[in-house]
């Protein structure tokens, strides 16, 4: 459980970095956007490697927002497939899903 965790917070951790990449070399640089983005992602990635941690620790608190984020990604996955973005949706269904169900599944011990 705790690794498909911390498999999502590397994975949101390098979608942002390349968020931020692209902020930084477009023509109509924002500011507030780009500190938005970089908050969000520190706050993901880094909120998922605390429920990963709480999780290897036997702490079960990091349950509701395990699920939470990954209800999510599965309404992220809705628009990839609407937009016919394939490549990312599957890969991004079976992993939301699969941390899902493993952390609907665990119990406190």
């Amino acid at each position: 459980m705790a690794s498909l965790l911390i498999v999502e917070a590397v994975v949101i951790a390098i979608l942002g970095v390349w968020l931020v990449v692209l902020a930084l070399q477009t023509d109509s640089f924002n500011f507030l956007t780009f500190l938005g983005v970089l908050f969000f992602v520190i706050l993901g990635s880094g909120g998922l490697f605390g429920a990963a941690i709480a999780y290897r620790r036997g702490k079960y608190f990091g349950r509701a927002p395990a699920v939470l984020a990954n209800l999510i990604a599965l309404g992220v996955v809705s628009y990839q497939v609407q937009e016919g973005l394939w490549i990312i949706a599957i890969p991004l269904a079976l992993l939301a899903l699969a941390t899902l169900v493993a952390t609907l599944r665990a119990t406190p011990q």
